[in-house]
């Protein structure tokens, strides 16, 4: 799959995001290294802290379904900058693919590359327990 595919994909989801208290939908695409990707949406609650971000939803899907390597991820809102993951999917994301590559688009459709590893220096997963 493309990097532009993927970030498609993500913006697909925006339409699924259930926003109605931030009303910031965002959309992620998650690439598994067998090729299969799992989508997921923002989904928020009266209860703040029971919300969760698109990002963790696809993960989640993904670990559900037995998946546990990944490649790159894409996450989109529709503002007009980027929309980065925030510290909680990033420490989540990093416990199963430190490696991984982002691509962070924003409402224009225009995204950038980047690594989780410079989002999230000295980041603390499972090696981190030896």
């Amino acid at each position: 799959m493309t990097e532009q595919a993927l970030v498609d994909l993500a913006f697909t989801m925006l339409e699924r995001s259930y926003v109605p208290y931030s009303h910031f939908p965002v959309g992620a695409a998650l690439l598994c290294a067998d090729g299969t990707v799992f989508t997921g949406c923002n989904v928020e609650n009266a209860a703040y802290g029971s919300t969760i971000c698109a990002e963790r939803t696809a993960l989640v899907k993904a670990v559900s379904e037995g998946r546990r390597e990944f490649t790159a991820l894409a996450v989109v809102g529709n503002g007009g900058d980027y929309c980065w993951p925030c510290g909680a999917c990033r420490q989540m994301l990093y416990e199963f693919a430190p490696e991984l590559t982002l691509l962070v688009g924003r409402g224009d459709g225009k995204y950038r590359k980047t690594a989780l590893k410079e989002l999230l220096p000295h980041g603390f997963g499972p090696s981190s327990l030896n």
